[in-house]
């Protein structure tokens, strides 16, 4: 009984202390905190070493029983403390996600609202067609009546609903335009240079011009970069107020990643397809015979091969008809009239004017997108000048369409120029490891025609392609090792076309060794 009295011992004197420290440390903690009680550890020892050795088998078992209980008591308190965060954490997950369903709910209850909106519509026109007038309405011809009913009964109850509307628009339009008199495509860009001066304030310098309508006549996709300020966006916007169809604008935001930020995408839960501007202009181009532009706006600021790769990949296909947007999988009754299977083809009167800046907002354009556009560089702002007043011009594609074939047939590239040109190429195989591939080859014979019937000399339009569509290859090198390289480069453009001749081309190589 002697060893269970010393542990009880023990016992009394170690809770006394434990339990009085525990108030001092309670009381103190906020001034003192635990500058106290640490120092009372060495106490605990003298405890236990005064009283363990006469302890015997009960009472070091009671010892050990006792600080299970401790142990357990502690691991009690935290796991209640642990439970308690989680059940806390819990609830305001709860609290979250109720606030987001919360959210849910409200767009849902707008969205049926939007649709009892259109249901009452729908009613309220079946109401009109079976001849019932709302007090005071006017008494309108019963056919127009009726074509206006299904007319808004179709755009309210189909997928595209925008589109329709174009449908409407046009459905009884005529579109037809008569050619103009006696228009060449050297007047056409002097008409157009004009106009941008006299009408709206912009100067362009006819060289750019004559870039800008042959570019046109080879590649659906043109861009237009350098620096800020030159009139890059103003260009594209210039041309649809001269030929008197307004340019769309679609501003590229950074967050772009795919097709569905430039046509839409349709909606699972409404049945609706979000229509865009981009699409609407598209689709309204199907309808006009005259020029449409589209503008993409700075479109460097996102990829576009992410964006715009689908039109991309169109637009290499020979067969026009093949140049189809595949909008939605399964067609319905009550879709656009030239949606075809799901499908919108891009018309040939289309054309897609990209500007782009080179700063550390833009991505870099690559070789896919620039070999299948045509680039306009502008390095500075060009001067005003005097001229006439010139009027916008109604011109039909057709008719523009015809004269870049006839420039095609009648300003062919003379075998002189094409031998200089494969020198030229041999010179940069041999010492670049660059060649002209049979894409820009088929774009030149295109190109060149057509700028010399602008009124552009042919090697002048020779200097401006090997500028944007070779020597822009040339970033890409490391030019600090290919200094003699550049300046023989220089001499073999003397040598083959005059030393006052490609002065575009000589002036670009003449920067990249001076930044080198």
């Amino acid at each position: 009984m002697d060893n269970i009295n010393a542990f009880f011992q023990y016992l009394r004197e170690f809770l006394t202390r434990f339990w009085s420290d525990l108030i001092q440390w309670l009381s103190d903690w906020i001034v003192y905190k635990w500058t106290k009680v640490p120092a009372n550890f060495q106490m605990y020892g003298s405890i236990f070493n005064s009283y363990s050795p006469s302890f015997g088998f009960w009472g070091w078992f009671f010892f050990v029983l006792f600080w299970i209980l401790v142990a357990a008591l502690f691991a009690g308190i935290i796991f209640l403390i642990v439970l308690l965060l989680r059940k806390y954490i819990h609830f305001n997950k709860k609290a979250l996600e109720a606030e987001a369903l919360q959210d849910q709910i409200e767009q849902l209850n707008q969205q049926l609202y939007n649709a009892v909106q259109e249901r009452d519509k729908i009613l309220n026109l079946k109401v009109g067609e079976l001849g019932i007038r709302p007090a005071g309405a006017p008494n309108l011809s019963e056919d127009k009546d009726e074509q206006n009913v299904e007319d808004t009964v179709k755009e309210v109850t189909s997928r595209f609903s925008r589109l329709v509307q174009v449908d409407n628009k046009y459905k009884k339009a005529d579109t037809s335009l008569a050619d103009v008199p006696n228009l060449t495509l050297e007047e056409l860009c002097i008409k157009f240079r004009n106009f941008a001066a006299s009408s709206l304030g912009l100067y362009y310098k006819l060289p750019d011009i004559r870039n800008m309508f042959a570019g046109m006549g080879t590649s659906k996709l043109l861009i237009l970069e350098g620096i800020s300020g030159t009139g890059k966006t103003s260009l594209p916007y210039a041309l649809g107020k001269f030929f008197v169809n307004d340019a769309t604008i679609a501003s590229v935001q950074p967050s772009w990643r795919d097709r569905t930020e430039l046509i839409g995408y349709f909606n699972e839960f409404t049945k609706k397809f979000n229509e865009t501007d981009f699409l609407r202009a598209v689709y309204e181009s199907t309808y006009r015979k005259d020029i449409n532009i589209i503008i993409l706006d700075e479109m460097n600021l996102a990829r576009i091969e992410y964006y715009f790769a689908e039109f991309l990949s169109i637009m290499e296909m020979p067969n026009i008809s093949e140049w189809k947007i595949q909008l939605i999988s399964s067609p319905d009754a009550n879709d656009p009239i030239h949606l075809k299977d799901g499908k919108i083809l891009i018309p040939q009167n289309l054309y897609f004017f990209g500007t782009a800046n080179n700063d550390d907002s833009t991505f870099t354009i690559t070789d896919k997108v620039y070999d299948r556009a045509i680039s306009v560089i502008f390095n500075d702002r060009a001067q005003p000048f005097e001229c006439d007043y010139q009027d916008s011009l109604l011109v039909p594609y057709s008719q523009l369409e015809q004269l870049y074939k006839d420039a095609i047939v009648n300003n062919p590239i003379s075998q002189a120029l094409l031998t200089k040109f494969h020198t030229l190429d041999d010179f940069c195989l041999r010492n670049f490891k660059l060649v002209f591939g049979n894409r820009i080859m088929k774009q030149l014979n295109v190109f060149l025609p057509i700028y010399t019937a602008c009124g552009g000399s042919d090697v002048d339009g020779l200097d401006f392609f090997f500028r944007t569509k070779i020597l822009r290859k040339f970033q890409s090198l490391n030019i600090g090792f290919l200094k003699d390289e550049l300046h023989g480069l220089i001499e073999e453009l003397d040598k083959l076309f005059g030393k006052n001749n490609f002065s575009m081309s000589k002036s670009y190589i003449e920067d990249l060794i001076k930044m080198n």
